[in-house]
């Protein structure tokens, strides 16, 4: 069985790796934390690699808007290098920052196969302020996408300024929903179905969209962090769950990190 090589792409802000780094080591792959001045040196090449990970964090600040300016970074120095990547057998997921910057970098929705055109963003949440809260999602079982094979529902922390999906054009949105590429839902945790309602849809993103995919479903990007819940004890009701003997296994972001190391397998 294969043993998938991970790319954490890190530095400049971007904050997330030691919680992705457990997450893909804890599911068996190999991952390795680079800094992203390491990959323009092309020090390290990403055709080393089978998966990468744009992890959460503020690179830059997210001065000029989340994730602008790695990305305009990605385009000027490595963009060859990424595209070719893209169009090997390789799954790459972009988390909150990073799901920011692979939308900025053109690489969602990738319609057509093409990644680079720049046709959805991450605007501000409309009650224009940071949210930092856990949300609970329900999985489209119709997406193609690799990363929630077998998910159901999802119980995550959020926390981000700018996590509202949009476009232009109005009929981007409206092809992405068509193609199932609109991967996961933010829901309202009594009715378990898709809402607009502040706050279990945090940030106001129309559809309820979390996340997304390209058509192929190796390339994922979501705004909650499942990175920050692996353990059970990361739940914020462990205690409660466990006196009433619900507590699970493992935290729920994990599956998603299995999915992506199984894919080579």
């Amino acid at each position: 069985m294969a043993v998938p090589d991970v790319l954490l792409v890190g530095g400049n802000g971007f904050n997330c790796e030691r919680e992705t780094e457990h997450a893909f080591r804890l599911c068996g792959s190999n991952p390795k934390i680079v800094h992203m001045n390491d990959l323009i040196a092309r020090m390290v090449s990403l055709s080393q690699f089978q998966i990468i990970a744009f992890i959460g964090g503020f690179s830059y600040g997210d001065h000029l808007g989340g994730g602008k300016v790695a990305a305009n970074k990605f385009r000027y120095y490595l963009i060859d290098a990424l595209n070719e990547f893209i169009h090997q057998d390789t799954l790459i997921i972009g988390i909150c920052n990073g799901f920011q910057v692979i939308t900025q970098l053109g690489l969602l929705p990738g319609f057509d196969n093409d990644y680079t055109k720049h046709l959805i963003t991450l605007a501000n949440n409309s009650s224009s302020r940071y949210e930092d809260r856990w949300v609970l999602l329900k999985a489209n079982t119709l997406s193609p996408c690799i990363f929630i094979k077998n998910i159901d529902y999802l119980f995550l922390p959020v926390r981000h300024g700018e996590g509202k999906v949009l476009s232009k054009d109005k009929n981007i949105i409206e092809r992405l929903c068509q193609a199932h590429q609109d991967v996961l839902f933010y829901c309202n945790p009594y009715t378990k179905q898709p809402t607009q309602e502040y706050p279990y849809n945090p940030n106001g993103s129309p559809n309820a969209i979390a996340g997304i995919c390209d058509p192929t479903g190796r390339v994922f990007g979501l705004m909650p962090h499942p990175e920050a819940f692996l353990s059970i004890y990361n739940h914020p009701c462990w205690t409660r769950l466990k006196i009433h003997g619900n507590l699970p296994q493992e935290g729920d972001g994990v599956t998603i990190f299995r999915n992506a190391v199984t894919y080579f397998k």
